[in-house]
């Protein structure tokens, strides 16, 4: 006998009314299913892993969002920029002789009369926008996704066109869907007004930008996840998310609720200033944690070997030796630092960063070569961001974030960063003058950041340190004074006529080198162990400056170098390659 079919892409609350229905017939008690599912997340697991139906369900962006229709399923990718805290919500109540749920939803289906056969539950808020700093390469296009958007919009209404007049199991009974309020207005024409207010509040949402904390160029708009069913270490501030669940945008949801009695099945909306026509709401089925790879397109799933990882990592090096006009040295440690990452910590110590200070950069140079250089990082990693350093903006930016405790809200500052980050400073437009106080407080902030791979975040009556994995470059004319980078190279180059083309294969390839094998895990074995162990000596007798810092950074780029060329253990060879770079940076800084 064929079971029961959903529509879960135009109706995911038939779904949910119809396992909560069948779970009480079997006579389990509404009471215990706070904080846990009824049954309907297998039916939608089932749909969307392995039946691989996750594709047609519509990714949100402001473009999409204005054909999106309220109460359907909806994919969204952001990063989680606040928690707000938890929600109380009736999330089960008696309506005469008969259990109802208002799960998945904001505004009850049918009216809550007063009565003690109700059951408050809790949910959790997320505050989540688009990725900061997110490259255009790693969107889905709007002409793949209006084939999948049109694909399954069309699927729906033929499905409605077809069940008109039928009775099915899966929904609530036809006497019931009569007498709801979204029924009655229905009869009364109300439909077309309904269907007005999501396309207005669409365009508040598309339009809306930096007063709610998110980027207005970016082409994602923010969004208020509402969890269920979820423990609370599963997500973290900052981490990036891919959230399944369904989108609402109901007319009766007020912006501003001064009443905080439950008459309506809610309370008091905690986020009254994000106000739904601005921040759309998503009642969370399935979430996934993110990493890089799952922003690349055309992801191979093959093994980095070192045979598949030398030709990928020369052709690279060639790339960024050409457009840095033929300096072969600066190109190095820049392919060093692109591969670089915390993976692991020693008290304040951030393990396995290389921070980078490209020196002798003026205007002209950076015009160029630096140019170049922003434009080349952009279209090779997901997430990149340029700061360009000067008095006026040190004395005037929010670096850090800060809670508002009268919106209740974490207000964003520009170092809120996803780990995996890379973050360039151009330090050559900064001149002469005074920092202010705040000035002073931003300079702080981003030599910790540097240093420590941590941001500290403001709550007024306290400070917190997150920790943070960011990749930091900085162009500068000489040393940076305030950005105390692991590696200074002084910039040499001895050409500026680059125009290679690349294509865009080449660019997937060498994404995917850059995302995959930066995670590989790495060793030295013991016989290196010793071989690295006598030359840091030898290094050390030689010149006595040389501290534990330098020598850990030695230890770093023979990890990073092994790395380059897939390997997972130190050879000799790559620690060769290791000291024989850092002699020629030595040299330069002569």
């Amino acid at each position: 006998m064929v079971g029961p079919q959903y529509d879960f892409l135009g109706n995911p609350l038939g779904a949910v009314r119809s396992t909560f229905d069948t779970a009480i017939a079997s006579g389990s008690d509404p009471s215990s299913f706070e904080g846990r599912d009824w049954g309907a997340l297998p039916l939608f697991h089932h749909f969307l892993f392995d039946q691989s139906r996750i594709s047609q369900v519509p990714l949100l962006t402001p473009t999409t969002i204005r054909s999106i229709k309220p109460n359907t399923l909806v994919r969204f990718r952001g990063m989680v920029q606040d928690m707000p805290g938890n929600e109380f919500y009736v999330g089960a109540y008696k309506d005469g002789s008969v259990w109802r749920t208002n799960k998945y939803m904001d505004v009850s289906q049918y009216p809550i009369r007063s009565s003690a056969d109700t059951r408050i539950w809790e949910r959790r808020l997320l505050y989540c926008v688009p990725v900061p700093g997110l490259s255009p390469w790693t969107e889905v296009s709007a002409e793949d996704f209006g084939n999948l958007s049109l694909d399954w919009m069309l699927d729906s209404r033929e499905k409605r066109r077809r069940e008109d007049g039928e009775s099915s199991d899966m929904h609530v009974s036809c006497d019931e869907v009569q007498d709801s309020p979204n029924a009655k207005r229905m009869r009364e024409g109300e439909h077309s007004s309904i269907a007005s207010h999501s396309q207005e509040a669409a365009t508040d949402i598309a339009s809306s930008g930096t007063s709610l904390g998110y980027d207005i160029g970016s082409n994602s708009p923010p969004c208020l996840v509402k969890i269920y069913d979820s423990s609370e270490s599963e997500v973290k501030l900052n981490d990036i998310f891919e959230f399944v669940g369904i989108l609402t945008s109901d007319p009766e949801l007020q912006e501003d609720n001064e009443d905080c009695d439950l008459s309506n099945g809610f309370s008091e909306d905690p986020l009254r200033h994000f106000p739904p026509n601005k921040v759309p709401r998503l009642h969370c089925f399935i979430h996934r944690k993110l990493v890089i790879q799952d922003f690349l397109k055309n992801n191979p799933t093959i093994e980095p070997k070192p045979d598949s990882v030398k030709g990928l990592r020369e052709a690279l090096l060639r790339h960024l030796t050409a457009i840095l006009g033929n300096d072969d040295v600066t190109s190095h440690f820049v392919l060093l630092h692109l591969l670089s990452k915390v993976h692991a910590r020693d008290n304040a110590l951030a393990v396995g960063k290389l921070s980078l200070n490209l020196t002798c950069f003026k205007k002209e140079t950076v015009s160029v070569f630096g140019k170049q250089l922003t434009l080349v990082l952009k279209n090779l990693l997901p997430f990149t961001f340029y700061i360009p350093l000067t008095v006026e903006y040190l004395n005037a930016v929010s670096l850090a974030p800060k809670k508002n405790y009268y919106t209740n809200r974490l207000e964003t500052g520009v170092l809120q960063l996803a780990e995996g980050s890379h973050l360039i400073v151009d330090e050559t437009k900064l001149e002469a003058g005074t920092l202010n106080s705040v000035g002073v407080e931003n300079c702080r902030l981003l030599k910790n950041l540097m240093e420590l791979q941590q941001v500290e975040y403001d709550f007024k009556y306290f400070k917190m340190d997150m920790k943070t994995d960011t990749q930091l470059l900085v162009l500068s004319e000489g040393k940076s004074n305030i950005l105390p980078a692991d590696v200074i190279v002084p910039f040499q180059p001895s050409a500026n006529n680059y125009s290679e083309a690349v294509t865009t294969e080449v660019l997937e390839a060498w994404r995917w080198y850059l995302a995959t094998v930066r995670q590989l895990p790495h060793s030295i074995e013991p016989e290196m162990q010793k071989v690295v162990e006598m030359d840091l000596v030898a290094a050390r007798q030689a010149d006595r400056s040389l501290g534990p810092q330098e020598l850990s950074r030695l230890l770093t780029m023979g990890r990073l170098m092994s790395l380059s060329y897939g390997e997972t253990s130190l050879s000799l060879e790559h620690w060769q390659m290791v000291k024989e770079l850092e002699r020629l940076r030595r040299q330069r800084l002569q």
